[in-house]
This record gives C-alpha cells, sequence and structure tokens, in this order.
C-alpha cells in the first residue's frame, strides 16, 4: 500500500554564502516545489527551520546548517505524527554523476553529514531520499578537505545546467512521488535525457 509523502525536507546550508554551492542542491529542489505547488516559505523559529505549507504537505528547509539537519526534521515528525516513511528528503550526492538523481527508501547514510544526523534524531533510516548527483573531485590526495571544498563551491557551468535538469524531472515526477506511487516516480526519475542524433554527427 503506498504512502503519500506528508514532509519533504531540502538539505542546504542557510545564508547567501552558501546559497549556490553543491551542498544546497536540496534547498533548490525544496524552493522549485513549493514555487510549483504555490506554496511560499515562513521561518518556523520552533521548528528552526523555513516552512512552505500545502494541505497535505510541508516542506521544509532547516535553517540549522548541514550537520545539524536532524533536530528540526525530527520536531516536525513528531509535531505532526509524520512517520519516517512519509518523509522525503532531498539532497546532494557525491556518489552520482552531475545530473543524475535517484530515488530510495531507507539505506546507509554514505557519509552525508545531513542525512546520518536525520537518521540519529528520528532513530529509524526508513525515510525515502531523492539524490541530486554532484560528481565527486576524485582526488585522493587530501580526499576530507577537498570533499568538503568540493561540496561548498559552486557547480560550473555546465553541471549547474545538468543538476537543474535533474531538479526538473523530479518536479515533473513529484506528483507521484508526493502520493506514494514510488515505483512510477523512479521510472519518470531515472530515465536517461534523449540525447539528439544531430550532435552525434
Amino acid at each position: 500500500m503506498s504512502v503519500p509523502i506528508r514532509l519533504v525536507a531540502g538539505l542546504g546550508n542557510p545564508g547567501r554564502s552558501y546559497a549556490a554551492t553543491r551542498h544546497n542542491a536540496g534547498f533548490w529542489f525544496a524552493d522549485a516545489l513549493a514555487a510549483k505547488l504555490g506554496a511560499s516559505f515562513v521561518n518556523e523559529s520552533k521548528f528552526s527551520a523555513d516552512v512552505a505549507k500545502t494541505p497535505e504537505l510541508r516542506i521544509v528547509k532547516p535553517m540549522t546548517f548541514m550537520n545539524l539537519s536532524g533536530r528540526p526534521v525530527a520536531a516536525i515528525s513528531r509535531f505532526f505524527d509524520i512517520p519516517p516513511d512519509a518523509i522525503l528528503v532531498a539532497h546532494d550526492e557525491l556518489d552520482l554523476p552531475a545530473g543524475e538523481a535517484r530515488l530510495k527508501l531507507g539505506g546507509g547514510v554514505a557519509g552525508h553529514n545531513g542525512l546520518r544526523d536525520i537518521k540519529a534524531h528520528l532513530g529509524s533510516a526508513d525515510f525515502w531520499r531523492l539524490r541530486f548527483g554532484i560528481g565527486h573531485p576524485r582526488n585522493s590526495a587530501l580526499p576530507e578537505r577537498e570533499v568538503i571544498d568540493y561540496v561548498l563551491k559552486p557547480p560550473d557551468g555546465e553541471e549547474k545546467t545538468q543538476i537543474e535538469a535533474a531538479i526538473e524531472r523530479a518536479l515533473a515526477a513529484s506528483s507521484e512521488m508526493l502520493a506514494g506511487n514510488m515505483e512510477r516516480a523512479m521510472t519518470m526519475l531515472h530515465a536517461k535525457p534523449r540525447i539528439s542524433t544531430e550532435s552525434q554527427t
């Protein structure tokens, strides 16, 4: 039986200096989804989050910085009695190329501190994840420092275009996702963009 999504949490860091960075891909999706649904974000200080509402859904952007995303998400989940499998967390994903988007339920956190904190505060990993690929620096000289620098910088022009295209695909599949029709949403989301034959000649 499908479970409708009642809470969408887009992950990112608050503030103008972070707005265009790769780590804020979850915020980009949250903004786009709210705009599509005609909802506006309002800061709700009791949850330490910006929240946009429709009658059936809350879209949340935690204002606690990425590594502390769990407290606002869990607080809203508890306050409105929203179970983990009715939560969709949108976030950046180093292990996917820029332009790819994947949907899955549960699993590990793959080193993502925002996901780790949400899992810890919810006491469960069984929430949906909408993963937006941002690519990986792939240089092992100083891997940890380099990855931090990488996610906190804006994508280049081509990468940005690819990530925006993935967000558009996710928006196109959002009605299915929110209704809990996840297999149908995955089919739409995971479809590869068609490559023009003219570009190959």
